[in-house]
């Protein structure tokens, strides 16, 4: 039967109704704070950006940023939202000043969506303005205002005032990893040279604008000194790594991190390419300019086009919005090709450093081609005649929104893997089976890439031999049982790609997955523990004598507990690099030659470990 369409099928939704009933159109994913795209993140990242436009446009040096539990707090010393507008410029959609260029001109925010969706997804919202002696605070819940003050009078410095606790009604049990917030407040200073942004006590500042975005972020061998060059609204800075293969770029527009990439990333490329090949007089293979080159790129334009809510790729536009002038590609190629050309005549030095890692990367693309030759007629001799990798349906060329929920379990075995396999979301979570424990690629070339099975397979899987824009799948979760066996796999699958692809584990996309240890459970209720301590509050809730099962293996969990585990309630732990971590001398440390130091780690944290332990 047909439903009934009639005049009572329309519905005409509030502002923040539609907000909390499509999300994901203003926000991206939700998540639980677990992945560094969550939603949570995004949220203080729209609160910040009108903090960060108030700068850009000369008030305010200083913003304070501050989280306890899950109250953020963003305080800016900026000119103060207009008392008589604060309310609307919260909970009125298309409404802002940043729809007048000459109050805003370079700003990111455009759509007078981004604190109103703040606004709607907060369980807990108040802001407050300060301004010409005067202040006023109006309180929301999701969305709805709840209390607005009448104006008194404040002679505290002029700003605003923004407080807010993520609906968890929207967000579930969800968490903040400090570390993503800090590199979220890192590439602000770094792009807002003379901005200073306090965090929780912490405080963030930069002088050397995308110099120092690099030097904070690469932790490998340069091959020369960073070339930072800037003009006008353009600055890049980018060296070349002495270890790793890929390319890895840290691209900006009005200081939105587009994380996709776009038109102002592909014209670097293009013209970074032309200008070596011009400087050098000689036609170089793309790819081997390219390889293991390292950039961080900013660039401001009026009114940019994103082609997501979320701003994470910019698309094709003229430098200004009535459609004349130049395009990006014509300015980023004609600053590029100048200032690097001038650079290197007079750096001779660091030009002949960067000739011989092309001419390296030329000879090792020349080496390796016979191996990849070979290595690609076994991945389709292996797609045809076993089942390693049980696909989904997206993937990441999607658009951005739908590729952030697409996942790579990566498992080891027929029982476990078949018991994701049977579990999953087919649509967007895949699985690819190991056999066996993988290699220690530690210390070894690429070459073992293409010449062992598994890797060679793995690397296909994700589609991340030449750069990560082609990455298949935003989540690559490794799932191992919980014991020794399952810890090693982890381990040496964490070295593969540290060694090959540590851009990869660097841009957030690398998990662990967590899965229950123990099941409690009597007639009228079960619950799924992931440590002791869970297991004992379980067995307090639950009183009596209630039924404990330990799972020693995730072969041991039926495919109906399991999709419980990998669904809306999945818990993911991030493979985090720390800033002061050498990646090399990690790997050494841990994957490297048996030594003395590295077994009395080993001792003295199993100590720990010991006497931790209650029985």
């Amino acid at each position: 039967m047909s439903a009934n369409y009639s005049e009572d099928s329309i519905r005409t939704l509030e502002w923040n109704e539609h907000i909390r009933l499509r999300p994901g159109m203003y926000i991206g994913k939700l998540g639980d704070g677990s992945s560094q795209d969550d939603g949570i993140y995004v949220l203080i990242k729209e609160v910040i950006d009108n903090s960060i436009d108030e700068f850009v446009m000369g008030f305010g040096k200083t913003i304070e940023v501050s989280i306890d539990e899950k109250m953020v707090t963003v305080r800016d010393y900026g000119r103060g939202i207009p008392l008589g507008k604060l309310v609307d410029c919260v909970s009125k959609i298309n409404t802002g000043a940043k729809y007048d260029n000459k109050v805003f001109q370079k700003s990111v925010g455009l759509n007078g969506v981004g604190t109103k969706a703040v606004n709607a997804l907060s369980s807990y919202f108040t802001i407050q303005s300060i301004r010409e002696g005067k202040t006023r605070k109006a309180k929301f819940n999701q969305g709805a205002l709840l209390e607005e003050t009448p104006d008194e009078e404040n002679n505290g410095r002029k700003g605003t005032i923004v407080t807010f606790v993520p609906d968890e009604e929207i967000f579930g049990k969800y968490r903040y990893i400090n570390d993503y917030i800090e590199k979220l407040l890192w590439n602000y200073v770094f792009l807002n040279r003379g901005l200073t942004i306090h965090f929780n006590g912490t405080k963030f500042h930069a002088e050397n604008g995308l110099h120092d975005l690099l030097s904070r972020n690469i932790d490998s061998p340069m091959c020369y000194p960073i070339i930072h060059l800037m003009e006008d609204d353009l600055e890049f800075a980018f060296t070349h790594s002495a270890t790793q293969y890929s390319e890895e770029y840290f691209s900006f527009v009005n200081g939105q991190h587009t994380t996709q990439g776009g038109t102002h990333q592909n014209s670097f490329r293009e013209a970074l390419t032309k200008t070596i090949r011009e400087f050098y007089k000689k036609d170089f293979d793309a790819n081997d300019i390219k390889t293991s080159i390292i950039v961080a790129l900013s660039i401001k334009v009026q009114e940019p086009v994103f082609e997501s809510q979320t701003k994470t790729k910019l698309g094709s536009i003229h430098l200004e919005p009535n459609g004349k002038g130049a395009s990006i590609r014509n300015y980023v190629s004609d600053i590029l090709k100048r200032r690097l050309d001038n650079y290197l005549h007079m750096n001779p030095d660091t030009a002949e450093a960067l000739l011989r890692k092309i001419l390296q990367s030329e000879k090792e693309r020349k080496d390796m081609a016979s191996i990849k030759k070979l290595a690609k007629e076994r991945v389709k001799k292996a797609s045809l005649h076993n089942k390693k990798l049980r696909d989904c349906r997206i993937h990441y060329s999607d658009n951005h929104e739908r590729r952030l929920d697409s996942t790579l379990f990566i498992t080891e075995g027929d029982s476990a893997s078949g018991s994701i396999t049977k579990a999953r979301d087919v649509n967007t979570q895949a699985v690819f089976s190991l056999k066996g424990k993988p290699l220690n690629c530690y210390g070894l070339t690429k070459k073992i890439v293409y010449e062992n099975e598994e890797f060679n397979l793995l690397q296909a899987a994700l589609n991340i031999e030449d750069s990560l824009e082609d990455l298949r799948y935003n989540n690559i979760v490794i799932a191992t049982d919980a014991d020794v066996d399952g810890m090693h796999i982890r381990l040496l699958l964490i070295t593969f790609f540290l060694q090959f692809f540590p851009d990869l584990v660097r841009n957030g996309h690398l998990y662990i997955l967590q899965t229950p240890l123990f099941r409690v459970r009597n007639k009228q209720k079960t619950i799924y523990c992931y440590s002791e301590q869970e297991k004992r509050d379980a067995m307090e809730e639950l009183k009596g004598k209630p039924e404990i099962t330990r799972f020693k293996g995730l072969g041991e969990i039926s495919p109906d507990e399991f999709g419980g585990f990998i669904g809306k309630n999945i818990r993911l732990d991030p493979v985090l690099l720390k800033k002061d971590v050498i990646l090399k001398d990690m790997l050494e440390f841990y994957m490297g030659k048996n030594t003395p130091e590295r077994q009395n780690f080993i001792i003295d944290n199993l100590r720990v470990e010991l006497d931790t332990v209650e029985v």
